[in-house]
């Protein structure tokens, strides 16, 4: 509306001074014998002089009206293109409708491919480097790791869990009459219950963190999978199948387990949603718990797993957004771009 309102002006405005111009020159050529005539001359009804300055006005207010959305159309034009390349978003193909853009539409084509060009060569990169990872993993850590798990699941966990039962018996036993004692023991039971939630989210880190073969979405329905067997939480996904590279896929399995496991630690959710999903040659990672939130403005520049996961979406050419607040729980964004290589079919 404002680029309308600045071309009516800028139209009334030179209407008025083209109006004089004429009308003055036209005087002086012109002189009448008595100049009061201006003011008493009528036309019809209407003075004379009010219609010298009605004309200007309603034909600066039309063609004032006219340019703005000439020009309005065009921007918006322009700004939609930008918009549609800031998404992430392929260019709409075909010629440019305005014709004045087209020169515009080249450049932001030029901008397009070259945007394209980089996030297949990051990608390319992150595809070699989890090749390289996988090939190079040496097996002695891989061993290490999963005797740490299967040491800290058959004893630590183990106990845990007899202690919850304990308590959890305790608790419910009728022997126990001292309001104060049985608070206390409700507290100790909390904190065991914490505790066996603290000690799956380290498991879940000791895990092979390399897919070892697998598709993404089989690795990430497998997790899934056994933390519904482990976990007193609702946990429900959406995976799609589709193919992206093995880099791509790497990366997007670390952020699932790095987010799964604050989930676990911190959230103290009862549900967890997970969608993975292809759309538009753009693969999309969505992890969403109801739990208690944070403050992103508070937490988003001190903790080192958003950022991780963060530079983790950066290094294959992705996108990472995360909404969060304080009690009404966390949402997860990763968007990657899927980029067709030269020989692959359309």
């Amino acid at each position: 509306m404002r680029i309308i309102l600045r071309h009516v002006w800028t139209a009334i405005f030179f209407s008025f001074l083209i109006t004089l111009s004429i009308v003055g020159v036209t005087l002086l050529a012109f002189p009448p014998a008595d100049w009061s005539v201006l003011w008493k001359e009528t036309l019809g009804d209407v003075p004379y002089w009010a219609i010298i300055l009605f004309i200007p006005f309603i034909g600066g207010s039309i063609s004032g009206i006219l340019t703005g959305v000439y020009f309005r159309q065009r921007i918006y034009r322009v700004e939609g293109l930008l918009h549609d390349l800031i998404k992430q978003k392929k260019l709409p193909p075909g010629d440019e409708p305005f014709s004045e853009l087209q020169r515009i539409r080249e450049q932001l084509t030029e901008i397009e491919e070259k945007f394209r060009q980089q996030t297949e060569h990051v990608q390319r990169i992150a595809t070699e480097r989890a090749n390289e990872r996988e090939k190079s993993l040496q097996e002695i850590v891989v061993q290490e790791r999963n005797r740490l798990a299967r040491e800290l699941h058959d004893s630590v966990s183990q106990q845990l869990f007899a202690a919850s039962m304990l308590m959890s018996a305790l608790t419910e036993s009728e022997q126990v009459t001292d309001e104060h004692v049985n608070q206390q023991l409700k507290l100790v039971e909390k904190m065991i219950h914490q505790s066996q939630l603290e000690m799956r989210a380290l498991l879940l880190h000791l895990r092979p963190v390399a897919l070892k073969g697998k598709t993404l979405q089989a690795g990430a329905e497998e997790l899934l999978k056994e933390l519904t067997q482990k976990v007193p939480m609702e946990i429900e996904w959406k995976i799609e199948d589709f193919e992206a590279d093995k880099g791509i896929e790497d990366q997007l399995f670390r952020i699932l387990q790095e987010s799964v496991s604050n989930t676990l630690r911190h959230a103290k959710a009862n549900s967890l949603h997970v969608l993975l999903i292809e759309r538009d040659q753009m693969v999309i990672m969505r992890v969403i718990d109801d739990g208690i939130g944070f403050d992103m403005s508070a937490v988003r520049a001190s903790s080192y797993g958003l950022n991780n996961m963060r530079e983790r979406a950066f290094e294959v050419g992705g996108s990472f957004k995360i909404i969060s607040l304080p009690h009404e729980g966390t949402q997860l964004e990763v968007k990657v771009p899927l980029v067709k290589k030269e020989g692959d079919k359309p």
